[in-house]
C-alpha cells in the first residue's frame, strides 16, 4: 500500500513539473511500458465506472478516504474485506497514461478504466473487474526479475 502511495506521489510530482500537452485527447497514445494483460468485457451489470473516486469506491463497497486532491488526479484509499486498495482518477486520459508510465518503474498490477486506476492485489482486482469493467495491466518495473540470480 505504501508503494502505491509513493507511486501516486511520484506521479503527482512528475505531472506538476511536466510540460502541457495537446488538448486533443484522441491524439494521445498509450504508455509504451504498459501492456494490457487481459482485456475486460463490460461488467456483468453493464455499468462502467465513471472517473470519480467516490462512485468507484461505492461500487467496490467502501467509502474512500481522499488522500490526494490535485488538478491532475484525485486519489482515495479504501479498506474492505477485499483488503486495502487505492482508487486514482484523472480529468484526462493522457494524465492517466502518464501516471501509469511513471508507475511502471515500480511494477505491479492495476485495474485500469477510462480515466481511473485501482491499485490492489491481483485477486482483488479480478473481483473488482466484474463490478467496474476495465483492463488488468501488469507493469514490469525495473531491475531483475523476482527470483533471478
Amino acid at each position: 500500500m505504501r508503494g502505491a502511495a509513493l507511486v501516486g506521489g511520484l506521479a503527482l510530482l512528475c505531472l506538476a513539473t511536466a510540460c502541457g500537452g495537446s488538448a486533443d485527447e484522441s491524439a494521445d497514445e498509450p504508455a509504451l511500458n504498459s501492456d494490457p494483460a487481459k482485456i475486460s468485457a463490460a461488467p456483468a451489470a453493464g455499468v462502467v465506472a465513471p472517473a470519480k473516486v467516490e462512485v468507484i469506491a461505492g461500487l467496490t463497497g467502501c467509502e474512500a478516504d481522499i488522500r490526494i486532491e490535485a488538478d491532475e488526479l484525485r486519489q482515495g484509499a479504501c479498506t474492505t474485506e477485499d483488503g486495502g486498495y487505492l482508487i486514482t482518477t484523472f480529468p484526462q486520459e493522457r494524465l492517466k497514461e502518464t501516471w501509469l508510465d511513471s508507475a511502471s518503474v515500480y511494477g505491479g498490477t492495476y485495474l485500469v478504466g477510462t480515466r481511473w486506476v485501482v491499485s490492489a492485489e491481483p485477486e482483488t482486482l479480478e473481483r473488482f473487474r466484474g463490478r467496474l469493467g476495465g483492463t488488468i495491466r501488469e507493469l514490469r518495473g525495473i531491475g531483475p526479475e523476482p527470483g533471478a540470480s
